[in-house]
């Protein structure tokens, strides 16, 4: 019966490291498989990073030439905004020198208009 007995605790032994040995490849699996899904989402995640990069160069070039072309208008619309006033200023810069030294030379004097007269005299 010993014998039995001892056969049944060695079966029942080698059960349990055929069980444990079970569990550890389960885990190594699951572990392997996690480790695979890492990188294989990882793989997935340049993929869309570098088709969402190409994307978004092609947008820029394509909206580069629009923006050059905006440029190119303000850049022409400023400069015939500047040749007329260039033209307005050669125009008139004679005129307006003109009167600035009439204003400055010719001076007319006359009372103040809070001057009040007093009697016939004029005073302050």
């Amino acid at each position: 019966m010993a014998a039995q007995h001892s056969q049944g605790i060695q079966t029942l032994l080698e059960a349990e490291k055929e069980a444990a040995k079970i569990v550890q490849q389960s885990r190594q699996y699951r572990l392997q498989r996690l480790k695979d899904a890492r990188s294989e989402a990882s793989r997935e995640i340049e993929e869309y990073r570098q088709a969402k990069d190409a994307e978004f160069k092609s947008f820029e070039a394509s909206h580069a030439g629009v923006t050059s072309n905006a440029q190119a208008a303000v850049d022409k619309e400023t400069s015939i905004k500047l040749q007329a006033i260039t033209d307005a200023f050669e125009a008139n810069k004679d005129a307006v020198v003109k009167k600035l030294l009439d204003r400055v030379l010719l001076i007319k004097p006359e009372l103040h208009r809070n001057l009040k007269k007093v009697g016939g005299t004029e005073s302050q």
